[in-house]
């Protein structure tokens, strides 16, 4: 067994690349938290410290806000490493993939649950790079066993399309029952 003669050696620091810029969001975050206590939350007279609404909240977000201080800390005295605005990019740039969720739920209503789908399945399989018609298939084809599966199978209440409205009476009903 491996062991530590020392107390810095025991608390030695491993840095990574964008960890000052977590550091910062972390206490920015967290004083922001703590701010809004007294809004969010209410501190009841005549009753236990425990049991108040603000009690744990406060606890948990000092603790929060403490410790994101200490680790701002621990970041600005340890040595830099290059590369942190790589790193901070990586982050920013996987917050695309949320934008394009948001923008299928917003896709839903107006074209229906199963072109939304298709067409986002496809899409996404374009964005990430597949560019062979038989993986672009593919992702259509899981699209529309997706959709069954949901629709049809598990009857998920799912919004219908408004491009529904346009298709002949028993097309119609079939698309808003099953698709």
């Amino acid at each position: 067994m491996l062991r530590v003669k020392t107390l810095q050696a025991l608390f030695k620091r491993y840095r990574r690349p964008g960890d000052i810029v977590f550091a910062w969001f972390a206490l920015f975050v967290s004083v922001f938290l703590l701010s809004q206590l007294a809004d969010q939350t209410a501190w009841r007279s005549g009753g236990k410290l425990f049991a108040q609404p603000r009690f744990w909240p406060a606890v948990s977000l000092g603790a929060m806000t403490l410790f994101s201080a200490f680790h701002l800390l621990g970041s600005a005295l340890s040595e830099r490493i290059h590369g942190r605005w790589q790193e901070v990019w990586l982050w920013i740039s996987s917050l695309e993939f949320a934008g394009w969720f948001i923008a299928y739920a917003v896709a839903v209503p107006y074209a229906g649950y199963l072109p939304s789908t298709v067409i986002f399945a496809v899409v996404l399989a374009l964005r990430v790079g597949y560019r062979k018609a038989s993986t672009l298939g593919a992702a259509a084809f899981a699209a529309v066993v997706i959709v069954l599966l949901f629709k049809t199978m598990l009857k998920v209440n799912l919004p219908s399309g408004l491009i529904y409205e346009s298709l002949p009476d028993g097309l119609r009903q079939i698309m808003l029952t099953y698709f």
